[in-house]
Parts: structure tokens; sequence; C-alpha cells
């Protein structure tokens, strides 16, 4: 059986624009696109989903959302086979079930000042940080579009532990598909204590770093299937800075985040947080069993 994409919708336009994304994505694979709207929703988001609308929340309507939202993927796929589902429950919850039974879940962001915008960025930021599936957040300019497919690039952050990855089986999977490059990004440092300002210790050590982030790279890319095209980059710099960097022309980041045995979730760490919040590109969040 072919796992849909589900995408949560809310009613925004912003989330209008992931259902966008996401009906070119289900296209793209081949599978069915299914809308999620969870109708507690505004536990999280308070009125501003409603003032948004031009409407009282009275007038917000469950089923009208996901009908807009259909027919909004139906005129930008006419063949994609769609599924909708209205439940009344809270967004998290109701989108990690989804997740059990998904081959990608795609939320949308709004940007908004003071504690509303870190209201909705709970809700993302939560089913990244949870779900059995990849989860792809759909990160906007600085005037909240969600960024066009127009760079024909991916990006792949390599972590610490390449070797069959989720992370790196995902991206490939995504450039055979859209039969776009693939650049692979390993960022390295050379620890303060072994600074190369120093004159006895200039040079080695960072050749040393350097060389290690070369070999993880290599690591992570050994499994790259024919015909897939790879630009390897192994970059100086703190891990969080030189992905937001190469997240500017990109079409999609792609991360790894690990669930450890014994703990409810994924350790979402310092880059992913990073990335999720300030991207110029959709990122895709894909757990990785210990």
């Amino acid at each position: 059986m072919e796992l849909p994409l589900v995408v949560g919708v809310d009613g925004s336009e912003p989330g209008m624009r992931a259902v966008d994304w996401a009906a070119d994505e289900a296209a793209l694979r081949g599978v069915p696109l299914r809308l999620v709207y969870a109708s507690l929703w505004e536990r999280y988001e308070g009125a501003a989903l409603a003032e948004g609308l031009g409407r009282s929340s009275e007038q917000v309507l469950a089923d009208n959302i996901v009908e807009a939202a259909a027919k909004r993927a139906h005129r930008r796929e006419v063949d994609l086979k769609i599924s909708t589902e209205v439940l009344p429950e809270e967004p998290v919850p109701a989108l990690l079930r989804e997740g059990r039974n998904a081959s990608a879940l795609v939320l949308g962001t709004r940007g908004r000042s003071g504690i509303a915008e870190l209201l909705l960025g709970s809700v993302s930021l939560a089913v990244a940080a949870r779900a059995h599936c990849p989860v792809i957040v759909l990160r906007g300019g600085h005037d909240h579009q969600v960024t066009s497919r127009m760079r024909r690039r991916i990006v792949l952050g390599v972590g610490e532990e390449p070797e069959n990855s989720a992370a790196v089986r995902f991206a490939f999977e995504e450039v055979r598909e859209r039969r776009v490059p693939l650049e692979a990004v390993r960022a390295w440092r050379c620890p303060a204590h072994q600074t190369t300002d120093h004159p006895l210790l200039a040079g080695e050590p960072a050749r040393l770093y350097e060389q290690q982030a070369t070999e993880t790279l290599e690591a992570a890319l050994r499994d790259a299937p024919a015909g897939v095209e790879l630009h390897r980059r192994i970059i100086e710099g703190p891990a969080r800075k030189v992905l937001l960097d190469a997240s500017v022309d990109a079409d999609l980041l792609v991360v790894g985040a690990r669930r450890r045995h014994g703990h409810f979730g994924l350790q979402l760490g310092r880059v992913a947080h990073a990335v999720l919040h300030h991207s110029a590109c959709p990122v895709a969040v894909v757990p990785q069993q210990a």
C-alpha cells in the first residue's frame, strides 16, 4: 500500500501554500495526498487564524477549510488522489498519529510577532521532534512566502554518524525523483584549545579535523545511487551557520534527528532547532533509530 503524504492544514494562506508544495511533492512521488485539519488548532493559535481569514472564530468551519484545501490541491495537480479528514483534537497528537502511516508530514509556518509566533512554532517543533516519519517544514522568506522550486538543488547536512543514515537515504530519494543535484555539506571546526593562532600549532590541527570531516562525508555518500549528481562541500564553521547559508539557494534542506531507545521522541539538537527557525528553504527533519 502506498503511504500518503500528509499535510496539516489550518486555513491560513501560508498553510495553503504548504498544500501547494505538498501537492507537487505527492505528484512527484506518485503517492496520495491526505489533508488533515485538527479542529482544536485554535488552542495553539488563538484568534489569529480567524482574523487572518477576515471572519470571526465562530465562522471558521473545519469542513470549509479542508474543502478549500482540497480544491486548491486539485487545481495544482488535477490527477492527484486526495483524501481529507477533520479530527476533533489538538494538532500535535493528531499529526503524530497520522505520521505513523505516512510517507512524510508537511507543515507550514507563519511569521508573527511576540507570543503568537512562539505558539505557532510549537506545533511544527513538537511534531518534528516526535514524528515517526520525515517532517517537512515549509520555511518562508522575510515576506513569509514559501520558497518556490527554482534553484534545482537539494542540500544534505551530514551529521556525526552518516553511515546507513535515514536522512541520507531520504536525500538520495528526493534528488532521484526530482532529477536535481545533491549538495552534501559537512561542517567542521578546530576546538578552541587547539587553536591555529598559535604558531607551533598552525595548520596541523585544522588539517586533522578537516580530514575527519572529509572521511565522514565520503562515508555518507558511499551508497549513492548510480546517476545521482553529487557535490561535496567541507566547510569550516559552526554547523548551524554553514547550513543556514547553504539554504539560501536550495529547494530543500535535509537534516537528521536521532531517536534514542528509552526516550519518547527525537533528540532535536541546536542545529535542527536553528534550521527549523531560520532556514531560507523548506526543511526535512528525518528520524533515525538509535
